[in-house]
């Protein structure tokens, strides 16, 4: 029995053997292909921005239709996207700049976006993280916008208003929280560090098992896993990259309150992307302070048939009581309903300043 199973297997590992073959094979002519992509760019002057959103989001759209299993599909598109980070590093490597230190959602946001080839450039503050794209220091960079269960990151919108960059893409990132530590048992801890947000986003939890624990609030999780690390009587609040990278086990799996707790990340540069096929445009504009100018804002996006994915209000810089509106439209600016929607509110608004379009997230 034992000679027939290893008989067995060894003909499926011999089979395996020359498939592994193969995709080296094709993997190299897919990199082979890429570099010449950039020498065409090249000679005609489009070196600068060897990444395309769109055209990257075409093809994981595409791969993740052609699959028919047994893989998942967030299996494929991990497979797919690896291999397009590793190609596009071959035609120039990318400098990506985010929130940090190293361990922060920020960081797996921009994995997940752009795939484990680029040089990632932890910044200390979501501000650095735009005059490092604007400077040149980074192609690209990754900032939170909003979070489901805590909403809009006011910082973000208010940069986004004040610098001249754009948004190019998005990323839609599912957050787990874990209690970690060096410690065995809950009972060993006597000092929770943790973001404030994820304190509230994971108030109900802590209430219920840990009410007696002083919470003490620091600058990240990463930060706060850091503590943890240092510390045997303390516990954090964290994520699973932070939990490897600092070494520590799990108290607590998966204690946020609200298990479909997910974030949305904005991946700025200096330019936008083209048509994708399915897009999202962001703007900011400014109403007049008088009844019905907020309607009147919205109207032309209602006649022209645009959908409207979000509508968050902020107070406006330097201005008493006054406010500015920011949009998500879901088109490209280049649609036809969506660029007559914005030339006629372009009329309308006190101000107006499209942020970008770019593909929707997968």
């Amino acid at each position: 029995m034992e000679s027939d199973l290893q008989t067995e297997l060894s003909g499926l590992r011999s089979e395996i053997d020359g498939i592994d073959s193969q995709m080296l094979d094709l993997l190299s002519r897919r990199a082979r292909c890429a570099q010449e992509v950039g020498e065409v760019k090249s000679r005609h002057g489009e070196a600068g921005f060897p990444y395309r959103p769109e055209r990257e989001a075409q093809v994981l759209r595409r791969i993740a239709e052609l699959n028919s299993g047994p893989l998942p599909e967030d299996a494929v598109r991990q497979v797919f996207r690896e291999i397009m980070s590793g190609c596009l590093a071959l035609e120039q490597p990318l400098k990506v700049a985010y929130l940090g230190p190293a361990g922060t959602f920020s960081e797996s946001a921009s994995r997940k976006h752009f795939g484990a080839a680029p040089a990632l450039q932890p910044q200390v503050s979501i501000d650095e993280v735009f005059r490092a794209v604007e400077s040149e220091h980074a192609h690209y960079g990754v900032v939170p916008v909003e979070n489901s269960s805590e909403g809009a990151v006011g910082c973000t919108l208010d940069l986004l208003l004040a610098h001249s960059l754009q948004v190019c893409g998005e990323v839609q990132l599912r957050i787990h929280h874990h209690l970690l530590s060096r410690a065995s048992e809950l009972g060993a801890a006597r000092r929770l560090y943790s973001h404030a947000q994820s304190l509230a986003q994971c108030h109900e939890w802590l209430n219920a098992h840990l009410a007696h624990l002083p919470r003490v609030p620091v600058a990240s999780n990463a930060e706060a896993a850091r503590m943890a690390s240092e510390d045997a009587q303390s516990c954090a609040i964290a994520g699973e990259a932070a939990a490897a990278l600092y070494g520590l086990g799990k108290l607590a799996e998966n204690i946020e309150d609200n298990s479909r707790n997910s974030t949305r990340f904005l991946v700025i540069a200096r330019h936008d992307a083209a048509p994708s096929g399915r897009d999202k445009t962001s703007l900011v504009c400014s109403a007049a302070n008088q009844p019905g100018a907020v309607l009147g804002l919205l109207e032309p996006l209602a006649r022209h048939g645009v959908d409207m994915s979000r509508l968050q209000s902020r107070p406006a810089p330097g201005g008493m009581w006054e406010y500015v509106f920011y949009i998500d439209l879901i088109g490209h600016r280049n649609d036809a309903p969506v660029a007559a929607a914005l030339a006629e509110l372009n009329g309308r608004a006190g101000f107006l300043k499209v942020l970008g379009s770019y593909p929707v997230a997968g």
